[in-house]
């Protein structure tokens, strides 16, 4: 059931990101760091309570993804926060995703309908290597289903 969630994660990449110019990942040395944001109804009902997901409307999922060579998740501390345009926040509390050798990270939010948001997301790669904390960020405008 977990691996359907990824394979639908992953499959909406592409999809999600608005634009074939926009990228979908920030490079930090040696790893790639995948991220992106969209609403939870896109997760099937089935998958969402397997996983403990809350569907519904205004309800919306970052996923972070950390990897070194493709499809193989690095273990990572994922933190972040998301803000509105009035510079309200929510603390993203990250929960790990893991599946065979994929690993992601997925954080619930709320936003109202057609809302910029800021996603400000901090992220150490935990792999034993001596690797420091990479700060960024990115946008992305949410719309209720």
């Amino acid at each position: 059931m977990r691996r359907t969630l990824l394979i639908a994660v992953l499959l909406a990449l592409p999809i999600l990101s608005h634009g074939i110019e926009e990228k979908i990942y920030k490079q930090h040395g040696n790893y790639k760091i995948f991220y992106t944001a969209f609403t939870s109804s896109f997760i099937e009902p089935d998958i969402a309570v397997a996983n403990n997901i809350v569907r519904g409307k205004g309800k919306g999922l970052v996923n972070i993804s950390v990897m070194e060579d493709l499809a193989i998740g690095v273990p990572s501390i994922v933190t972040g926060r998301v803000f509105n345009m009035l510079q309200q926040s929510q603390a993203l509390e990250f929960v790990a995703v893991k599946e065979q050798r994929s690993l992601y990270y997925l954080a619930p939010f709320e936003f109202e309908d057609a809302e910029y948001l800021t996603f400000k997301i901090t992220v150490k790669p935990n792999d034993g290597s001596r690797s420091y904390d990479y700060d960024f960020k990115f946008q992305k405008k949410m719309y209720h289903d």
